[in-house]
């Protein structure tokens, strides 16, 4: 049973989706600087697109995400870490991710959140293989059993 099995549970959806977002979270909080500065209003102002406007667009992208990842978190079962091969691996990882966002947001309707996305999916990458430990961790908790 891969990820995108897992996924299909509504719960564990939402959970991964809830804690993601606290990830997100503390990640955007300790930018510093003007680029720290620059990116927190843009986070601001996507948040401010609705209450609950974050956990639910990662849920509405984590079936993508996990189906895309389905190969990199098996090649990890297989060599008995998952979690490890994620972070091992993180430059692939959040590539991986990025392809599904970048797919995801040509969709949207939204000018506002593709606007912030836009200005920033340069220098996120950084951002997201920092990310990876966190993110495989929860992927982990939430996914074994």
């Amino acid at each position: 049973m891969g990820l995108s099995d897992k996924i299909q549970d509504k719960t564990i959806r939402e959970n991964i989706a809830a804690d993601f977002a606290k990830l997100m979270d503390e990640q955007v909080a300790t930018k510093n600087g003007l680029s720290g500065m620059a990116l927190k209003t843009a986070y601001g102002i996507v948040k401010g697109a609705g209450a609950g406007y974050i956990p639910g667009a990662i849920g509405r992208i984590l079936p993508d995400a996990f189906a895309a990842l389905d190969p990199m978190w098996n090649e990890g079962l297989q060599a008995g870490d998952p979690v490890g091969h994620l972070v091992q691996n993180s430059a692939r990882t959040a590539d991986t991710l990025l392809s599904v966002t970048d797919a995801r947001i040509e969709k949207t309707n939204n000018g506002i959140v593709r606007s912030s996305y836009n200005k920033f999916r340069k220098s996120v990458k950084g951002d997201i293989e920092a990310a990876v430990p966190g993110m495989a961790k929860i992927i982990d908790a939430h996914v074994q059993g």
